[in-house]
C-alpha cells in the first residue's frame, strides 16, 4: 500500500508553519509550536493515531497563543485531508473512549467531507489552562476539523483536572483519526458515491 503523506506550508503575519505527516507511520514525532502545552498534546495524539508527524511553527506568542494553536489545527488538518486523497477504502467513522486519571473524555468522528464540530463538557475545564484562556482548544478542534473536513464531536464527560480532561480528549482523537483512517475495502464508503 502506499503510504499517505502529505506535507504542507503556509506563512502568514501572525505564523510560519511547515508540516509533514505520515497517516501510516509509526509515531515518530516531532512537534515545535512555541507553546508546550500545544506541543504535548499533539504529541500525545500523533502519536496514539500511529502518525508520523514533524510540525515547527513560529508564531506570535509576544500576543498569546491562540493564532498559533489556531493555525497549527488548520494546517493539521488540511495535511490529514491532503493525506488521504480520495478517501477510497477508509472506513470513514472513529471513536474512542479515553480515562486519564479521574478524567474521561468520548471522541466520535466521521471523515465525511463536511466539518462540524460538537465541543460539550467544556464548562469541566478551567478559566485557564497553561496560561491562556481554556475556550483555545475549542477553538483547536474547529479549526482541526474544518481543515481536515471532518464531522467531529468531543465530550468531555468528567473530570476535575484541565490537563487530565485535555489529555484524554487528543488521545481520544488521535485513536478515533486512526480508526477512521484505516483503509478496509476498494471502495468509498458512501451510498451516494461521494463524501462532501
Amino acid at each position: 500500500m502506499t503510504q499517505r503523506v502529505a506535507e504542507l506550508a503556509r506563512t502568514t503575519t501572525e505564523t510560519d508553519i511547515s508540516l509533514s505527516l505520515n497517516v501510516d507511520g509509526s509515531g515518530k514525532v516531532s512537534v515545535s509550536t512555541g507553546h508546550g502545552f500545544t506541543d504535548h498534546m499533539l504529541t500525545l495524539m500523533a502519536f496514539w493515531a500511529g502518525f508520523d508527524l514533524t510540525i515547527a511553527c513560529k508564531g506570535d506568542m509576544h500576543v498569546d497563543a491562540h493564532h498559533t494553536v489556531e493555525d497549527v489545527a488548520l494546517c493539521l488538518g488540511q495535511a490529514f485531508a491532503q493525506a488521504l486523497g480520495d478517501r477510497k477504502g477508509i472506513s470513514r467513522v472513529g471513536n474512542a473512549k479515553v480515562p486519564m486519571d479521574e478524567a474521561l473524555t468520548e471522541v466520535n468522528l466521521d471523515i465525511s467531507g463536511r466539518p462540524y464540530l460538537v465541543y460539550r463538557g467544556e464548562e469541566l475545564l478551567p478559566p485557564v489552562i497553561a496560561g491562556d484562556e481554556a475556550d483555545l482548544w475549542r477553538e483547536f478542534f474547529k479549526s482541526f476539523a474544518n481543515g481536515a473536513r471532518i464531522n467531529l464531536h468531543i465530550s468531555l464527560l468528567y473530570g476535575k483536572n484541565g490537563h487530565h480532561l485535555l489529555e484524554s480528549a487528543f488521545k481520544g482523537l488521535g485513536l478515533a483519526l486512526r480508526h477512521g483512517a484505516t483503509k478496509e475495502r476498494d471502495a468509498l464508503l458512501s451510498t451516494k458515491g461521494s463524501l462532501d
